[in-house]
């Protein structure tokens, strides 16, 4: 079920660095390096496959955008933040900068 704008705003006070775009909950990353950049996505990617839950991934040299939105419910439900909250997680085991 897609959340209201309501939902969104209230889940994304928790989540910092986190925003709301449109239809989809973005976050931008940079990391230490390139390899550590690239390191992230695979990580994220091998959650998101077992999950059957896939973010937009942008890759600029060590920056990474995320964005994450149901794309066959037409916006961002719970499975986003999930996702979204376990990308934070793997994230956290990497230097970054917001």
């Amino acid at each position: 079920m897609v959340l209201t704008r309501e939902q969104i705003d209230a889940r994304l006070r928790d989540m910092p660095g986190w925003t709301y775009d449109g239809n989809v909950i973005v976050r931008k990353l940079t990391f230490a390096s390139f390899p550590d950049a690239i390191a992230f996505v695979t990580r994220i990617a091998f959650e998101a496959e077992a999950a059957d839950h896939h973010p937009d991934l942008v890759v600029s040299y060590k920056r990474v955008t995320m964005s994450w939105s149901t794309h066959d419910e037409g916006g961002v439900t719970e499975k986003d933040f999930a996702g979204a909250r376990q990308a934070q997680a793997i994230a956290s085991l990497f230097v970054t900068k917001t």
